[in-house]
């Protein structure tokens, strides 16, 4: 069973916190996570790209010269691909790239992602975040006290309106709840950081 160290706002550490071995410590699964990233990178994707094929540019309705005698090649239309202006050959157009993965597939890369965090040190759990006020200056404070100065991911068990005022302007920190926490996000940021309450939710739904 993995142990971190558990801090408080001054990054002072407070004691150890033990995390779940069925959520913080299992073996990586490369091509389980790949798969995963890959999912959710297609599933971004807007898909409104758009072409006109030789059927839909405008012209070409008239054969520009005769078949024989010019001395030129054969054409039938202006609009052909191979001619300025004309349509695309297979031009490409909207469509949805999205598709899924078995749930046990994208819990298992959750797993194996929040486990690299633990065994790469690259987590920092917080005893508590409360803060009376919403002030960037604070929450970049609470960050440099934890050593969190890089592209940091702070995980909250839920929505919390003035802890989000105060992230929202401070350059490389994306805040995520529990319930919208996933791989690529993990993978992403450089530092994890993670309230108690937080990974007590975190286990209940992975363990």
């Amino acid at each position: 069973m993995p142990k971190v160290a558990l801090y408080n706002t001054n990054g002072a550490s407070v004691g150890e916190i033990d995390l779940k071995d069925e959520v913080f410590g299992v073996e990586m699964n490369e091509a389980v996570v790949h798969a995963v990233v890959k999912m959710q990178l297609a599933n971004k994707r807007q898909g409104t790209q758009s072409a006109l094929t030789r059927a839909e540019v405008s012209g070409g309705g008239i054969k520009p010269w005769r078949q024989k005698g010019t001395g030129r090649a054969r054409h039938g239309s202006i609009r052909s691909p191979i001619w300025t202006k004309g349509g695309v050959v297979f031009a490409p157009k909207p469509r949805d790239y999205r598709y899924t993965l078995p749930k046990k597939i994208r819990r298992l890369a959750m797993k194996c992602a929040l486990s690299s965090k633990v065994a790469e040190n690259q987590i920092r759990v917080l005893e508590s975040l409360e803060l009376s006020q919403p002030k960037t200056k604070e929450m970049a404070g609470i960050l440099k006290n934890l050593n969190a100065n890089k592209k940091v991911l702070l995980v909250l068990p839920e929505k919390n309106e003035t802890i989000e005022r105060a992230a929202r302007n401070i350059e490389g920190l994306k805040l995520a709840f529990v319930n919208t926490l996933n791989v690529l996000d993990i993978l992403n940021y450089d530092m994890f950081v993670i309230t108690k309450d937080a990974v007590e939710r975190v286990e209940e739904v992975y363990a």
